[in-house]
């Protein structure tokens, strides 16, 4: 399925009065502020979702920055937002969709339908000169019931093995792949085997996605093929599934890593190499780290 809705769909699907359930993610690294700007404009009818309470667990060196959350506190998020069985969701952000991508990730994983990205977000929303509004919205609660499991999804030890047998993406910026800057987790780098694969590359200048034959050709020039198993990774495992998203659009399946590079960064028993090379031998480009250009550190 199509992971994307454009505006003109959002229009007709609210004017038609079709069962839709609108989702504002407004979040990101280093701007605590999402639910102040949501009060200030919003699309009308959305309800503001809390990336780092109701998308995530409390963070644990264990299990990184924002560990999925039990799936019972998510089908009471999923309720609280207003969210029946059959409703459509569509949710948005105002950074390309880099935020919104979670609950779109974890809607899906529990099995929810019908799941979109809003292309473009707010900003695309605002340009179309469409209405906003400001002030909280609280929905009627939802009886939606959730399951789990519908998405693929990997642990540390399957991201350690997966470069031997398949494409291991790195989705983070390529400063932070070769680990020139870190400014958030405990080591600098990147999982040995690792592609880097910048999230920020899926989406033009105003926020919407490529288009997918664009999306493809660059997912191909990383080693991306049909048949060829495919897992991603990022910071927290947030914008990993927006490039799980951009795979999809692609028409690439992958699997998401959710605990990504703030678990495995945690644990000193597991290697981390550095450079612009994945660091050994992989199923794309690359291959071992060479001489001068990166290591490999445990």
């Amino acid at each position: 399925m199509n992971p994307l809705m454009d505006v003109a769909g959002l229009k007709a699907r609210l004017a038609d009065h079709r069962r839709t359930v609108l989702l504002d993610v407004r979040w990101a690294l280093g701007d605590p502020h999402g639910y102040r700007h949501y009060l200030q404009e919003h699309l009308p009818g959305a309800v503001f979702v809390d990336l780092q309470t109701e998308l995530a667990a409390p963070a644990v060196p264990e299990r990184g920055r924002h560990p999925l959350p039990a799936a019972e506190d998510f089908e009471a998020g999923a309720r609280r937002w207003g969210i029946n069985d059959r409703d459509a969701v569509v949710a948005y952000d105002d950074s390309g969709n880099m935020a919104a991508a979670r609950v779109w990730w974890m809607l899906r994983n529990a099995g929810l339908a019908e799941v979109y990205l809003l292309d473009g977000g707010l900003a695309a929303w605002r340009a179309a000169g469409l209405p906003l509004e400001a002030g909280p919205v609280v929905p009627d609660p939802g009886g939606v019931h959730l399951m789990n499991g519908k998405m693929p999804a990997i642990d540390a030890a399957a991201a350690a093995a997966w470069p031997d047998a398949g494409l291991l993406l790195d989705a983070r910026a390529g400063e932070r792949y070769r680990g020139e800057f870190e400014p958030i987790d405990p080591r600098a780098g990147h999982i040995p085997g690792a592609i880097s694969a910048p999230t920020s590359e899926n989406v033009d200048g105003s926020g919407r996605f490529l288009a997918s034959a664009a999306l493809r050709r660059r997912f191909e020039s990383m080693g991306v093929r049909d048949g060829v198993q495919v897992a991603v990774y990022c910071g927290s495992g947030v914008t990993a599934a927006h490039e799980v998203a951009a795979l999809e659009i692609a028409g690439f399946p992958a699997a998401l890593y959710p605990g990504s590079f703030s678990e495995w960064s945690n644990s000193p028993d597991l290697p981390v190499a550095t450079g612009a090379e994945p660091g050994r031998g992989s199923g794309g480009p690359g291959g071992t780290t060479p001489p001068g250009k990166g290591s490999v550190a445990s």
